[in-house]
């Protein structure tokens, strides 16, 4: 006799990160399948299909997997957050940079990958809310903040992080800044700003967030990062070394912790969410959307994170 079979709504970006699915794409259906599901899956079109989609499908789904990258990641998560009890998730990434799953230690190889999206330890993460829409693991404005989606899939398919780096260096002598106003629990911070992050991760972009910021990604709290523009570009070097040291430098980076907090500026600002464009505002209300989010994740990993301070219980 067997067993009642538990759905399974498989959603894969076939082209994420030099498409990394294709080759062991048998491997893991049979994975789901040995786990006890009856997986159905849909290979997406084009960018942008995946909220509604999933909204209006994954509530009849057990369980919901998606395998791309980050891009891949945050258009599911739209789609569940527009329901009143969503699945739980499971993620392969196949991207490029892959933070939020950095973050949470899954596995690099797909087939292991996928294993935990069926078999891990469920656990409840924090969202982002940004306006009307949502991020999992950061919504960034300034300099930089737009090559994740200004790099062509083609060139991160055949170059990987490498595209990344030729793009912003050919940007260097011409960086954007915004005169903002941040407005959040402890106060208010006004100056001219380079690059803005408002994170729930412990690395952005591929680099671990700076040391001074106490992360959390189930407290209730967003991690905000501002670095000052430089008076001089020549100290640029001077950002980028405290980016890649992670140290606190406080005449140039604020740092603060909130739910809640409004960004203003007098000239629309354009913004990325979890790498992907985010629409250009003068004005957006973000906040915290407590453990609204229950993803597999591998239970080896789960108390090393809660030692660390990344997961609270």
């Amino acid at each position: 006799m067997y067993s009642k079979k538990r759905n399974l709504l498989f959603l894969v970006n076939a082209h994420a990160g030099k498409e990394a699915i294709r080759t062991p794409f048998l491997a893991v259906m049979n994975t789901f399948v040995k786990a006890g599901y009856q997986p159905t899956v849909y290979i997406t079109q084009r960018s942008g299909e995946l909220p509604e989609l999933t909204a209006r499908e994954a509530g009849e789904y057990d369980l919901v997997v998606c395998s791309g990258g980050d891009g891949t990641l945050n258009e599911t998560i739209n789609g569940l957050m527009r329901l009143e009890h969503p699945p739980v998730l499971g993620y392969i990434p196949a991207g490029t940079t892959n933070d939020f799953a950095m973050s949470l230690c899954l596995p690099h190889n797909i087939e292991t990958a996928a294993k935990v999206a069926v078999t891990g330890t469920t656990i409840a993460v924090d969202v982002g809310r940004f306006g009307e829409d949502y991020f999992s693991y950061v919504a960034a404005f300034g300099a930089f903040t737009d090559v994740p989606y200004a790099t062509s899939q083609e060139a991160k398919n055949i170059l990987g992080k490498l595209a990344y780096a030729l793009e912003v260096a050919q940007r260097l002598g011409n960086l954007p800044s915004y005169r903002i106003r941040l407005e959040h629990d402890g106060g208010v911070i006004e100056d001219e700003i380079l690059i803005g992050l408002v994170s729930n991760s412990s690395s952005v972009a591929g680099f671990p967030l700076g040391k001074w910021i106490d992360i959390s990604m189930n407290d209730g709290l967003l991690e905000v990062t501002l670095i000052r523009k430089p008076p001089m570009l020549i100290e640029l070097t001077r950002v980028i070394n405290t980016l890649l040291i992670g140290e606190l430098d406080e005449e140039l980076i604020y740092s603060v912790k909130t739910k809640k907090l409004r960004i203003t500026c007098d000239t629309p600002i354009p913004w990325t969410l979890d790498g992907e464009y985010g629409g250009s505002r003068r004005a957006v209300d973000i906040e915290n959307v407590h453990q609204a989010l229950r993803i597999n994740v591998p239970a080896e990993q789960l108390e090393m994170k809660k030692l660390k301070g990344i997961l609270h219980d």
